[in-house]
């Protein structure tokens, strides 16, 4: 199970580790090109990727268990600590050194009311950095549960 969006069926790639449709996955491929092209929209680049992640986790691997731990510190290190996007990835390399301390985290039913759709369809910069911290949020808000736990993932808990 993905993030929920509903696009038409279309045959294509998918990440191999993160679950997805085909369109699903073409529908973020699309975000992040706008995002590599246009530097009005890079500024919420961070975000995109983390809250796919997020919203894509796929079932428990190391693989999948690590990027989702990761994924899951950046937005609790953006929304909550008010963070910048470039010492959150500082963080979340530090956080990556530790291989293996990370668990599986049950995902969440839903994994927000916004997804990767949602974000599509903005037609501006602003707009879209404005619905990618609106798709953030709802994505970390339905990640609650284990708020507690992620904390304690965070490098600056550890020491």
């Amino acid at each position: 199970m993905g993030c929920g969006a509903s696009f038409p069926e279309r045959d294509g790639p998918t990440h191999r580790y993160m679950e997805s449709s085909p369109a699903c996955w073409a529908a973020f491929g699309e975000v992040i090109a706008r995002e590599y092209s246009d530097a009005g929209y890079a500024r919420a680049h961070r975000l995109t990727v983390d809250t796919y992640a997020v919203q894509h986790p796929g079932r428990p691997s190391p693989q999948s268990i690590h990027s989702v731990a990761l994924h899951l510190i950046s937005l609790c290190l953006i929304l909550e600590k008010r963070l910048g996007a470039d010492r959150a990835t500082d963080a979340m390399r530090a956080a990556a050194e530790e291989k293996g301390r990370f668990t599986w985290l049950a995902p969440p039913p839903s994994r927000g009311a916004l997804t990767v759709a949602d974000v599509l369809a903005q037609q501006n910069a602003s707009d879209h950095a404005t619905r990618v911290r609106d798709w953030a949020a709802s994505a970390w808000s339905a990640w609650s549960p284990h708020h507690a736990v992620i904390r304690s993932w965070l490098p600056a808990a550890r020491s």
